[in-house]
């Protein structure tokens, strides 16, 4: 920041009495300006009939990561709450109609000043199509997820967890659990290696 948003002054950058951080603060009317994490809410669109198992990703349309495959998801608005911003997303990026489940995902990512939460969810009809900020939107089953071409180490962590949840539950294993995790690395670049997963 470099104005007040609420007198326009320029703003300073000190440690308010009190406070153990460094903030940006105007001199001028007093006001400190807190920066917090924000929320990336996203959803996991199972398609599950007759057999089929798949799930839904889409391609990204918009940097960072254009043209990387992703779960839907996005940064929640106010006034709305995770449920709401998930099913929100899907609609957004991937056109697609879904039935909320449980949270199975919380992962941290400080490095970046977010939190990345993705819902389990069921897609409920195939009339899914790609949104403004999809390339495409396409269905995977396990062995075709593009794993190599995925936008972001949340999204590979939430997937791989899924599927191992999957599989335990194949063997009789019970239901999807949730999974709190940290992203400690930042995202791998066009040609570097994996992404990290969380510690």
């Amino acid at each position: 920041m470099k104005f007040c948003s609420e007198c326009a002054h320029p703003l300073t950058v000190a440690i308010p009495e009190g406070d153990n951080r460094p903030r940006y603060v105007c001199t001028h009317c007093g006001t400190i300006h807190y920066q917090n994490p924000k929320l990336v809410i996203g959803s996991i669109p199972v398609w599950q009939r007759e057999g089929e198992f798949k799930i839904l990703l889409c391609k990204r349309a918009i940097e960072p990561r254009y043209g990387y495959w992703t779960l839907p998801a996005g940064f929640m608005e106010n006034e709305e709450t995770t449920e709401q911003a998930a099913v929100r997303e899907t609609e957004e990026e991937a056109g697609a109609n879904v039935r909320l489940g449980k949270l199975f995902t919380l992962l941290n990512v400080a490095h970046v000043h977010q939190v990345h939460l993705f819902y389990l969810a069921e897609l409920l009809d195939l009339d899914f199509a790609a949104g403004i900020e999809s390339l495409d939107v396409r269905l995977f089953a396990e062995d075709e997820i593009p794993w190599d071409d995925l936008a972001f180490p949340t999204i590979r962590t939430t997937l791989e967890l899924f599927f191992a949840d999957r599989a335990r539950i194949r063997e009789g294993g019970g239901d999807y659990g949730f999974h709190g995790g940290d992203v400690t690395r930042p995202m791998r670049s066009a040609d570097g290696p994996a992404p990290e997963q969380p510690d």
